[in-house]
């Protein structure tokens, strides 16, 4: 029987990403919060892992109903000279990341954490790319901070959105750096003993796209 998927996220592009392989995934928002001492004073890479597990327990405990599903919590952050820098908040401090990014490289970290309800079980698992940006103008900066885009994404920049032209080059899983690497939850799924085709629907291929 394949396995219901349960998003514990409110982002929409996790949810595409889901989407674009066939998943249609169950919306269950943990509702953490992300700004206790106790997480911030940790590493980047530390912070995304935290979270994802958080998130995901969050849920679990949350929603104890739910059975023969994978809870997916994840969480991103953009490591910039050694400093997180999550969501920016309001555009007055999305404006000062990108100028302070314009024309730089960070990593994107994204870390993942999948429960199977049936099982008991939990896998985790961190997704990180490089990431370098153009330089750009104070007109840019201002017309990408008037989309809104950036206002609730981590670093202030998103892949798939307004700010993808001024991203020159990655190194990594492009779907990670979206917000859920679906190289690394293939991973999670096999680790946790099953078979990616209990996640993904018979007949849909990796893009997406019926057989």
């Amino acid at each position: 029987m394949r396995k219901q998927i349960v998003l514990a996220s409110a982002s929409p592009s996790r949810k595409r990403l889901l989407e674009s392989i066939g998943i249609e995934p169950v919306i269950k928002v943990s509702g953490v919060d992300e700004e206790t001492p106790e997480l911030l004073a940790l590493k980047p890479s530390e912070l995304v892992i935290a979270l994802a597990i958080l998130k995901a327990h969050t849920v679990r405990q949350n929603f104890p109903e739910l059975t023969n599903s994978l809870i997916i919590g994840c969480d991103s952050t953009f490591e910039f000279q050694g400093e997180s820098l999550g969501k920016p908040g309001t555009p007055e401090l999305a404006i000062e990341r990108a100028h302070l990014l314009s024309g730089k490289t960070g990593y994107l970290h994204t870390g993942h954490s999948v429960i199977d309800t049936d099982q008991g079980i939990e896998v985790s698992d961190i997704s990180t790319s490089k990431v370098t940006f153009a330089h750009m103008t104070d007109a840019e900066i201002e017309n990408y901070v008037a989309t809104g885009e950036p206002i609730q994404v981590a670093g202030g920049f998103t892949l798939d959105g307004h700010s993808a032209p001024f991203i020159t080059h990655i190194e990594g899983d492009p779907s990670g750096i979206i917000g859920l690497s679906l190289p690394t939850l293939r991973k999670i799924i096999i680790n946790l003993g099953l078979e990616w085709s209990a996640v993904v629907p018979v007949g849909v291929s990796q893009l997406g796209v019926s057989k």
